[in-house]
């Protein structure tokens, strides 16, 4: 499985570690993926998905429902 947040579309970016010598290696810059449940009132019913902190945040903020809205979630069919 990729670690890509299903919401955002976030993933790891690509960059240099740099030592006290500036000598230059090849690092991954990962994010922090969590699955959380999160019911949705109007449909009434539990969904769960892979999400990065900052997208468990903004879903504090603003709600579920219209962080759906916003990133235009699909639902997958199973």
């Amino acid at each position: 499985m990729a670690k890509i947040c299903e919401l955002t579309g976030k993933k790891a970016m690509v960059g240099n570690k740099v030592s006290h010598a500036n000598n230059k290696n090849k690092r991954r810059f990962n994010i922090n993926l969590c699955r959380k449940r999160f019911f949705i009132i109007k449909e009434k019913k539990w969904i769960t998905l892979k999400v990065c902190i900052s997208t468990i945040r903004l879903i504090n903020k603003i709600g579920i429902e219209n962080t759906l809205k916003r990133f235009k979630y699909k639902k997958k069919s199973k």
